[in-house]
């Protein structure tokens, strides 16, 4: 378990670090502001086409193997990312680490659900969702401290020690047991890469507002080319497309409220520090400190959350989940423009608390629907549907704040209070159903 929690943090904490190198590294590689942002793209489009062929390939070759290339691919990258001297050289390494993170994501649950007996599976998910709740929440100080310290390439080169450890504890230690899948479809691999690419890049040439036509026909080919495959994977008995798993209506529903979850938060997350700085008026290194509530009420959460979804109904928690993240953002909207940091950074840790408590029973949802030998599929499912949440929450506060310069920031966490109530009432609707 410790090989499988430090593969996921090393993807998670050098993500977040990154990010707040970025004007530091905009200025060395003498890039504009909004250039650099590519440097942080390059990296979750590579992660989110690349996904679920990774874990169906981890299925043929072996979760744990499909782990240690991953960490391999990703140690390798950090080294270009660490001597890059150009934007696109920089971009390409990025993108070189973004596909090893997905090769460790893609089979990251399917690991943890072969160490642990189904009877412990929420205690194993809970942990995992601690060390992201730490990388997410770390990532920021860390990348600070060393920009203090040292220049921004050291955010890359302290991936090594890390990933060496996680690469030998991998090797001696993970789980080697599994059903395997016989088969990997090259071809519908490389369309199920070109119908997510299609997607991404048609909903961010639309909501930028930039080339609209040619987005739009992205979009439409791209729902062409997933319904295709929906067809013909649906058909296979071990998709690469995991329409099997989709096609059961828990494991759709859990996938369904999982993407609402993940575009509330990104709603908030985005949009958070404008919210704070230009209608709270607090300064960057205070907003920075007050948005950290948000992964600390994460990593408190999701352990406790995890045990209990081991001996109470999954569903349950997860339904309370988002409606503790909707109070969350609904007392942060009530606050008084005078409100004090205390009871600020309070309503951002509930929300935060609120993501802990839904994140393991959900996804303990997902793996335990998942029939053996569907482990990697199932994980997929679930670093999918985050990813996907994230993407689309990203790409909507793009939207809003191109379309309304004014109360934008307010506008999104109405809308992050919203999506998330909507997801807690379609959650509850689960029970009923049961």
């Amino acid at each position: 378990m410790t090989a499988i929690t430090l593969s996921i943090l090393l993807s998670i904490l050098d993500y977040s670090s990154a990010n707040i190198a970025l004007p530091v590294m905009a200025q060395d590689l003498g890039v504009s502001p909004a250039g650099s942002i590519w440097i942080v793209n390059a990296y979750q489009f590579a992660s989110l086409v690349t996904l679920l062929p990774f874990s169906a390939l981890g299925g043929r070759i072996g979760y744990a193997r499909m782990c240690e290339i991953g960490i391999i691919v990703f140690l390798l990258a950090s080294i270009l990312c660490a001597v890059a001297s150009s934007l696109p050289f920089m971009m390409f390494a990025r993108a070189l680490q973004g596909l090893g993170g997905a090769c460790i994501m893609s089979v990251n649950l399917a690991l943890v659900r072969l160490v642990y007996p189904t009877a412990e599976l929420g205690k194993g998910i809970g942990l995992n969702g601690l060390m992201i709740g730490l990388g997410v929440a770390a990532g920021p100080s860390l990348g600070a401290f060393i920009l203090a310290v040292a220049n921004w390439h050291w955010i890359f080169w302290i991936n090594i020690p890390l990933g060496g450890m996680a690469l030998l504890l991998g090797i001696v230690a993970l789980p080697k047991a599994q059903h395997y899948t016989q088969t990997f479809n090259l071809l519908h691999a490389l369309l199920t890469i070109a119908a997510l690419g299609c997607l991404v890049i048609g909903l961010n040439m639309c909501a930028h507002g930039q080339h609209i036509l040619p987005g739009s026909a992205l979009l439409c080919g791209g729902s062409v080319l997933i319904i295709l495959l929906w067809g013909q994977q649906n058909k296979v008995e071990a998709p690469l497309f995991p329409a099997d798993l989709l096609s059961r209506p828990v494991m759709m529903q859990a996938s369904f409220v999982a993407i609402l979850s993940f575009i509330a938060s990104n709603f908030f997350l985005i949009s958070i520090s404008f919210t704070l700085q230009e209608d709270f008026g607090r300064s960057s290194v205070v907003s920075g400190l007050l948005i950290t509530a948000w992964p600390i009420g994460v990593v408190l959460a999701s352990p406790v959350s995890g045990r209990m979804a081991d001996r109470f109904s999954s569903t349950v928690l997860a339904s309370f989940g988002l409606l503790i993240m909707a109070s969350g953002f609904a007392f942060l909207l009530s606050r008084p423009l005078t409100a004090d940091n205390f009871s600020i950074a309070a309503c951002i840790f509930l929300a935060g608390m609120g993501s802990g408590v839904f994140q393991p029973p959900n996804n303990r949802i997902i793996m335990s629907a998942a029939p053996k030998g569907r482990e990697g599929g199932a994980s997929g499912v679930v670093s999918l549907s985050r990813l996907s949440g994230q993407t689309l929450g990203a790409t909507a506060v793009a939207l809003v704040y191109r379309l309304q310069t004014v109360h934008a920031a307010q506008i999104c966490l109405i809308m992050a209070m919203a999506i998330a109530f909507v997801a807690s009432m379609t959650s509850f609707c689960r029970i009923r159903q049961k």
